[in-house]
């Protein structure tokens, strides 16, 4: 069985901001997207169908709001700032997005580290992950002697998959090319627009964060398909724009965050006994609401405890746990010297976890676009 052991975290969150967009009703997004109804030729899927396919109420979707990487710049400006330090303070910055703005030698990192004005001698760090890039990105962080890390996540499938008017195109709308056909409309349906940056500072604190890829039990299963792009498929060819989408392999996808929570679950309890009363706040990956209630009620989880963002704003992957934690510092149900706890799985597969002390000495509002 997997196992994953806690490794010394000498951090502690002492940066943060987010931004996400007004969230749209599912009705209106579903108007908006005119996805062909599969069981009923000719009609459209309705906002009361996608909510019984999603489970979600409304999403995080706004094409203009996030068409720069500036907006994404200014997040990690907003970060550092309340981190009360300035660029020139920060020593090593992580990029984290399944939707980078360019696919080339790791444009992002390079154009954000210097949008945001961190010194040269900044290696710019870019990973292309999904929802449990975060904890990749942190685990990755306690491996370096930086004393101040920035971390940059964000995803915008607004770009990757709308249509520029607050719909999608038509490679995800009905696609008779790639191998999942005509599902893929519930990537962008699920997935949703959002930017969080934090920023970590080196303590002696008594963090710690855990992180493993699960190879015995789910080796071979990417649970995000994009076949588009290869050798086999290679760009310019015919078939490889339609096939250079993201599908999901849903039941693969509740599988493994049933599976690999529990894990992470299981694996925390171990380095912290007691974790759950310990830590003030547990914030765990929004994949949707049918998973997320799920794990809560096994691991006894309530609202109290661990709050959810999934039905108001769908998946933000990377950025969900983000703006749980954000608003909760901006109502003051987290305060400074509380001990929070991430918990997040995603496609690779992937799972990882983390448990810190917050300590944010100019907090800024969450911002909603």
């Amino acid at each position: 069985m997997s196992e994953a052991r806690a490794r010394l975290l000498p951090f502690r969150l002492t940066g943060l901001a987010t931004l996400v967009a007004e969230p749209i009703p599912l009705d209106d997004w579903a108007q908006r997207v005119r996805v062909p109804f599969r069981g009923k030729p000719g009609e459209l899927l309705d906002g009361a169908m996608m909510h019984r396919i999603l489970g979600i109420h409304g999403k995080s979707w706004d094409h203009e709001l996030f068409a720069s990487i500036d907006v994404v710049a200014g997040v990690g400006k907003r970060a550092v700032a309340s981190a009360g330090l300035s660029p020139s303070d920060v020593d090593a910055a992580i990029v984290v997005s399944c939707t980078p703005y360019e696919l080339m030698l790791d444009q992002d990192a390079f154009r954000l580290v210097r949008r945001i004005g961190l010194p040269d001698s900044v290696i710019p760090t870019q990973m292309a992950a999904g929802c449990a890039g975060l904890a990749r990105a942190i685990a990755l962080a306690a491996r370096t002697d930086a004393s101040r890390v920035l971390i940059v996540t964000y995803t915008v499938p607004s770009r990757a998959a709308g249509d520029g008017a607050g719909g999608i195109n038509d490679l995800y709308r009905s696609n008779p090319v790639h191998p999942d056909g005509d599902s893929v409309w519930s990537s962008p349906g699920i997935f949703s627009d959002g930017v969080a940056a934090l920023v970590l500072d080196r303590t002696d604190d008594e963090g710690f964060v855990l992180y493993s890829r699960d190879t015995d039990e789910f080796a071979e299963d990417p649970l995000i398909h994009y076949p588009g792009g290869g050798l086999n498929h290679a760009p310019g060819t015919p078939g490889a724009a339609e096939r250079a989408v993201f599908g999901m392999d849903s039941k693969g996808i509740a599988r493994f965050y049933a599976a690999a929570m529990m894990f992470n679950h299981r694996d925390i309890e171990a380095a912290l006994p007691g974790y759950v009363e310990k830590v003030r706040r547990i914030y765990t990956h929004q994949a949707n609401p049918a998973l997320v209630d799920a794990f809560h009620e096994l691991a006894g989880l309530d609202e109290d405890k661990a709050p959810t963002n999934a039905r108001r704003f769908g998946n933000l992957v990377t950025v969900s746990t983000m703006q749980m934690l954000h608003d909760d510092v901006t109502a003051g149900r987290v305060s400074n010297g509380d001990l929070i706890c991430l918990s997040v799985v995603g496609g690779g597969p992937e799972r990882g976890a983390v448990v810190m002390t917050v300590h944010i000495p100019h907090p800024v509002p969450p911002a909603v676009g």
